[in-house]
């Protein structure tokens, strides 16, 4: 977090008045925008490292220096301007963001065991897809894809005012220490809009890249193997996240002794997907560790005894058979073997929604 109190005068043309929340790196403000009229939210960085606003800056450009008018670039949250804030621990890179409501984590937490109902579930990956068709055909991966970066829509801008007026009238707590001051964030009401993909600090651009990347539970079996991988990775994140939006929990634990370990997840993935093919064997010689030269799993990890229909409680009938079909579809041990956000965008079970609607 910034370890200054941000004055007005600090920031020429913008005020400050609230702090939205805060995250492992940053803090975020809410701001206006004095000549524009308008409220942005502010992004204040950490000092220690500029790696990752470097790149949000970056992709940002890139992505609005395309030329398309495809319905997908509203779906993302990119950099509208950034400056730097020089405080007693450095300088302070800030980026000037659209100002958003709750992510999917806290918005699905207000609903009955933290699930999202079928039919919103159906519009959010719909809407999720058209973001990520537009960034893949632009050659970007966003390699972080879950509920913590995707945040809702507001159609409505008097529910930021209203944050900005409160905070004028009944200021929220702060404790004052002699390097810092620290904020209490003020609740964010929920708005009304659609989904919107945010955090651009991790992605990466190009078609085809190596190294550790992604949340990690929701790594991919590329990304844990030490492969190339590509785009198809944000695909595989839409499937894990369908498991955290809609069935209350993890599709993948992914531990042991409360820490992350890869045979623990790599046999999960069997348990869920059956094994692998030799075609995904060949490529790692990570994958030695888990599997023989036969394809059959060698590791000292148990493979559990479960299944998609054992794991998946909610649904009943047409509606479960149409729900895994979906998840079969996107986890595939081989990247080619997922289909591109484009083809998923119609898949029977995010359309059912549409079709149910147009019955008489």
């Amino acid at each position: 977090m910034p370890a200054q109190v941000i004055e007005e005068g600090a920031i020429p043309g913008r005020e400050c008045h609230q702090t939205p929340g805060f995250g492992t790196a940053s803090a975020g403000w809410l701001c206006r925008h004095l000549q524009q009229r308008r409220l942005l939210t502010l992004k204040v960085c950490t000092a220690q490292d500029a790696t990752e606003v470097d790149n949000e800056r970056a992709v940002s450009q890139h992505l609005r220096s395309i030329d398309a008018e495809h319905p997908g670039l509203e779906m993302l949250r990119l950099v509208e301007d950034d400056f730097q804030l020089s405080g007693p621990h450095g300088m302070h890179r800030c980026l000037l963001l659209r100002p958003l409501g709750l992510t999917y984590t806290k918005f699905r937490n207000m609903f009955p065991d933290k699930a999202l109902s079928k039919e919103i579930l159906q519009q959010t990956l719909q809407l999720v897809l058209l973001g990520l068709d537009f960034l893949h055909q632009a050659r970007v991966v966003h390699t972080d894809i879950s509920p913590n970066n995707i945040l809702l829509g507001a159609t409505d801008p008097a529910v930021f005012s209203s944050i900005e007026q409160a905070e004028f009238e009944r200021p929220s707590p702060r404790k004052i220490l002699p390097d810092r001051v620290i904020h209490t964030s003020r609740a964010m009401p929920i708005t009304f809009g659609s989904p919107v993909i945010c955090d651009f600090g991790a992605a990466r651009i190009g078609e085809n890249h190596r190294g550790d990347v992604m949340p990690g539970v929701y790594r991919a079996p590329e990304v844990i193997m030490d492969m190339e991988w590509n785009s198809k990775i944000d695909i595989w994140s839409v499937g894990v996240m369908i498991w955290d939006l809609f069935e209350g929990g993890r599709l993948f634990r992914a531990e042991k002794k409360g820490l992350l370990n890869d045979g623990q997840h790599l046999a999960e993935m069997v348990s869920l997907m059956g094994p692998p093919p030799r075609s995904f064997l060949e490529q790692s010689p990570r994958c030695r560790q888990c599997w023989d030269g036969e394809g059959d799993w060698v590791a000292s990890t148990p493979i559990p005894n479960q299944s998609l229909e054992t794991r998946e409680r909610r649904l009943k009938g047409k509606d479960q058979e149409l729900l895994l079909c979906l998840v079969r579809r996107i986890l595939r041990w081989l990247p080619e073997d997922r289909p591109c956000a484009e083809d998923l965008f119609e898949d029977d079970f995010l359309v059912q929604h549409r079709l149910e609607d147009a019955l008489p």
